[in-house]
């Protein structure tokens, strides 16, 4: 198996108005790679971030056929992690990582 970097376990942030609503409750949700595991984006948010992790939860969703134009055409499904931190702690989406 190869070493990934901190950075290669985040791909970006996911930002929508749900998850928008979901940063009040100390929850902010990322795009992730299909092999990241709950322990290592643990591990990654906390160092890159230094923030206290309390719970992931991930969601993998699957590709899908979606009709464009009279075209079917293939979307790629992907991995997403809703992150819950510790009350009081948050992580500034504008500095970029």
């Amino acid at each position: 198996m190869y070493k990934i970097h901190l950075y290669d376990k985040i791909l970006s942030p996911i930002v929508t108005e749900k998850t928008t609503n979901l940063s009040e409750q100390n929850k902010i949700v990322f795009k992730v790679p299909r092999i990241a595991t709950k322990n290592d984006l643990k591990k990654n948010i906390e160092k890159i971030f230094k923030v206290n992790v309390i719970k992931i939860n991930i969601i993998n969703k699957q590709n899908r056929i979606k009709e464009t134009r009279g075209r079917k055409v293939k979307v790629q499904g992907f991995k997403k992690a809703i992150i819950t931190l510790k009350k009081g702690q948050s992580i500034d989406l504008t500095t970029g990582i």
